[in-house]
């Protein structure tokens, strides 16, 4: 299993990313997948999850500013993060456990993509 994320940086407060997921080694149109973030100091926390027919989840932390979405056809996870926020500073994951709704702790994850919201 190989699940590669991409598109972190740093963005001024207010602005905007979109992460991606490339998952391989899965049958990826029967797993959900889900976001997890890692700032300084802190536990991992989950952002944002997606069920294998498409049913989301968000930390109330972000709802209404990300938005999760999947493309079957390129077997990739996104996550677009608008209206960013300095407290949005942490190490992006995604992960899956190769099930159909994450309702436990990912058993796979990938590398991690730093993002960074200036003030």
């Amino acid at each position: 299993v190989q699940l590669q994320a991409s598109g972190g940086g740093l963005v001024h407060a207010g602005g905007s990313l979109r992460l991606s997921c490339a998952a391989s080694g899965i049958l990826f149109a029967r797993s959900a997948l889900g976001w997890y973030r890692q700032a300084p100091g802190k536990q991992r926390e989950l952002v944002a999850t997606i069920a294998a027919l498409g049913n989301t989840n968000y930390a109330a932390s972000v709802k209404g500013r990300f938005t999760i979405s999947r493309d079957s056809a390129k077997n990739t996870v996104y996550l677009q993060m608008n209206s960013l926020k300095p407290e949005d500073t942490a190490v992006y994951y995604c992960a899956t456990n190769q099930s159909p709704v994450l309702t436990s702790t990912p058993t796979n994850w990938g590398q991690g993509t730093q993002v960074t919201v200036s003030s």
